[in-house]
């Protein structure tokens, strides 16, 4: 009997779960974009946008909600109300989920924190796209993260990010001479933006001891730049290619501080990146998750 007990200890350990048993905290965004995506079709052009994105973010939190297949929980949470009836609920739902989204980005697992950020900016950009989703809070401040200390792939990333900044100060100089007079003020404030992180890119890398990468001579846009339009998109797809920098960094460090830095600074090119296809007229406004691959 007694080697009979002392089996019977690991025997139930190992019909233990083995995993977190706590709600998974992306239960409520799952349940929101559902939701959200549901309930936005019928409220005209704005909310078909809106529902389409809603529903590629669902969709990958439900991906990444089912491969853990953690406990539901018993009762529905507060992400669980009846569908948006109007554009006004519609605007206040994406706020919420922007807010619940940035919330999370900090804690969360690397592989979860660059998808959760990717939605906040989405519905950042959907904010932008227009005047009736009330185009939302701007992108809090691109700065050097009190205490960093980047090393191996986290300084890999601020290299690559930097990359992209250079390079979209040279698209934003270059564009200048193809636009009309009336964009002189998003060209100069552009400009500044990416001058910024362009600064805290470099002074992150050479506190860590790293020589910063140097821009390129000239770049090779992915069309001719031949007039307003093609300017346009170009502006947009260096704010694109600066998205996907800058989540890389968030995919590549658990330092709370540099993943808000690297947040901000995916939500303000989501932004200005919907601006720009708003010009030009690109279809859809708004990308759903920015930065990510399409």
């Amino acid at each position: 009997m007694g080697a009979l007990a002392a089996l019977a200890v690991p025997l139930a350990s190992a019909c233990s779960p083995g995993f977190d048993e706590t709600p998974d905290p992306l239960g409520p965004l799952l349940r929101a974009a559902e939701t959200d995506a549901a309930g936005a079709k019928a409220l005209g052009a704005e909310g078909e946008a809106v529902a389409t994105a809603r529903a590629a973010h669902a969709a990958a939190l439900k991906t990444e909600v089912d491969r853990l297949n953690r406990p539901k929980p018993d009762q529905p949470g507060p992400a669980a109300t009846p569908p948006p009836s109007s554009l006004d609920g519609l605007k206040e739902r994406l706020a919420v989920a922007r807010k619940q989204a940035e919330g999370l980005v900090p804690t969360l697992p690397r592989y979860r924190a660059g998808m959760v950020a990717s939605i906040a900016a989405g519905c950042a950009a959907l904010q932008q796209s227009s005047e009736k989703l009330g185009r939302g809070d701007d992108a809090g401040a691109v700065e050097v993260p009190a205490g960093v200390q980047l090393g191996g792939e986290a300084a890999e990333a601020v290299q690559q990010a930097l990359a992209a900044e250079h390079a979209a100060i040279w698209v934003y100089g270059l564009v200048s001479a193809y636009l009309p007079a009336a964009f002189s003020g998003a060209v100069s404030r552009g400009t500044a933006e990416h001058v910024k992180r362009r600064d805290v890119c470099e002074r992150m890398l050479s506190a860590a001891g790293q020589t910063p990468t140097g821009p390129e001579a000239a770049y090779v846009p992915p069309r001719p730049v031949t007039e307003a339009n093609s300017a346009m998109e170009l502006v947009a797809t260096a704010e694109s290619d600066a998205s996907a920098a800058w989540l890389g960094v968030l995919d590549r460090t658990d330092d709370a501080a540099l993943r808000t830095t690297a947040l901000n600074a995916l939500i303000g090119s989501a932004r200005r990146g919907t601006a720009w296809r708003a010009e030009f007229g690109a279809k859809p406004v708004a990308i759903a998750m920015p930065g990510q691959s399409a």
